[in-house]
């Protein structure tokens, strides 16, 4: 329920660009950048909150989490202006990564050697879920009430999340006792640099596609804004069969899987121009796209098998990368856009993102394990 909230939070915008940029009296672009604030929130929050909460019990954090993100999201859904939106969506990033970090600790460390990618798989289908029903039903009420509504429904299922942590989670033992600078010394190592960095620039092109995702289907596909919640389902769809597929693919080629998660990538973010023109293609493609989460269960796993003495901080930072490729694409994009290319020109420009993370991962990640 706690990802599935989060998952809710962080997209909803995407669906709901021209109502928010209507209710604050900006343009679509401006609205863009709330989504940027918030990944960036995200970017500062997870290493920090990830360190400051080491030494407490894993259900005790997560409950905190969740309160700090049940509060700053009903922020967002009283802010009157535009700045004061920015504001709420950079603090509403912050426990973000912390939280999923620590849930998937939580569930690695209970699982079976040879299913611990299943496992964080599972820790995360909660945002996927919400990309697939959360994030277009948000968007309906959005479009059908008011795009603050969105935001108090969030709000109203991280407490929830409290509530069912406190209840249902045993407390678990007290984490040893570790200094920020072993924890730092622990994380510092050029693998773990290098598998973030294909975070932040393998998953750039998804969001690259996903972020103008509604203005292309309207003015390139030339469909009813009715389909926008559609197409929504189509991406969660997409991210539900690549959550649960990456999750398997790492338990049975281990690293080999980014890889593999970065050619498919390449290929469909190539495709996506050629089948925007019509929404019977777009749909399909779109679903593709969103297949592209494989990445993610991918690299947490393998950020926890290498970060011996920081597993909180690599977990929490894995989604930190996430991030700041939700904060890279859409700026990326937009540039693209801007420049006259026109709104299919975020598929090229997210392929070029892929292709860069697949020469990381090839000459960094795979040329050191050989």
């Amino acid at each position: 329920m706690g990802s599935f909230a989060i998952g809710t939070s962080e997209f909803v915008i995407m669906g709901l660009l021209p109502e928010i940029a209507r209710g604050l009296e900006v343009n679509e672009q401006q609205v863009g950048h709330l989504i940027s604030a918030y990944a960036l929130g995200v970017v500062v929050g997870a290493p920090v909150l990830a360190m400051l909460g080491s030494k407490l019990r894993r259900k005790t954090l997560l409950v905190a989490l969740m309160l700090f993100y049940a509060s700053a999201n009903l922020a967002s859904a009283l802010v009157t202006d535009y700045h004061g939106a920015m504001l709420a969506r950079f603090v509403s990033g912050l426990p973000h990564g912390a939280y999923f970090g620590v849930a998937a600790l939580a569930a690695a460390s209970i699982s079976p050697l040879h299913k611990r990618g299943a496992a964080v798989s599972t820790v995360l289908m909660g945002l996927t879920v919400a990309m697939l029903i959360g994030n277009p039903l948000a968007t309906w009420l959005g479009q059908l009430l008011d795009w603050r509504y969105a935001f108090v429904v969030v709000a109203i299922l991280a407490g929830l999340t409290c509530i069912l942590v406190q209840c249902l989670l045993p407390a678990g033992d007290k984490p040893q006792a570790s200094s920020v600078r072993h924890e730092l010394k622990a994380f510092c190592q050029p693998q773990i640099g290098l598998l973030l960095l294909i975070a932040a620039i393998g998953f750039a092109g998804m969001f690259c596609v996903f972020s103008y995702l509604a203005p292309t289907l309207l003015q390139v596909a030339g469909a009813a804004q009715s389909w926008i919640p559609f197409a929504l389902a189509c991406f969660g769809g997409g991210a539900v069969i690549g959550n649960i597929v990456g999750g398997r693919l790492f338990d049975r080629f281990g690293a080999q899987a980014i890889g593999i998660v970065l050619a498919w990538s390449i290929v469909v973010l190539l495709a996506f121009p050629f089948a925007a023109h019509s929404i019977w293609t777009l749909l399909p493609a779109i679903g593709c796209v969103g297949t592209m989460i494989a990445l993610g269960p991918v690299l947490q796993t393998r950020l926890m098998d290498i970060a011996k003495g920081a597993q909180t901080l690599a977990a929490a930072s894995n989604h930190a990368a996430f991030n700041l490729a939700n904060a890279l694409g859409p700026w990326l994009g937009g540039m693209a856009i801007a420049a006259g290319w026109g709104w299919t020109s975020t598929g090229y420009v997210g392929a070029a993102m892929a292709v860069l993370g697949l020469v990381v991962y090839v000459v960094g990640v795979r040329g050191k394990q050989g």
